[in-house]
């Protein structure tokens, strides 16, 4: 028996992402320990456009 559906007919049915994902490291000095603590978190934006407002937002928080 033959395979009916090849690999490449089930890459043309997946969606692609259109969104892209940034990875952000943000450090914060802690004031009791005298060290610095590094939080990674990853954004999930749909263009580059909004990474700058995204970061502006986080830092004043």
């Amino acid at each position: 028996m033959a395979k009916q559906q090849s690999f490449a007919d089930k890459l043309k049915g997946k969606k692609k992402d259109t969104h892209i994902v940034v990875k952000c490291v943000f450090s914060e000095l802690d004031e009791t320990k005298h060290t610095w603590k590094f939080r990674e978190q990853y954004l999930h934006l749909k263009d580059a456009s909004e990474l700058e407002t995204v970061i502006k937002d986080r830092i004043a928080h």
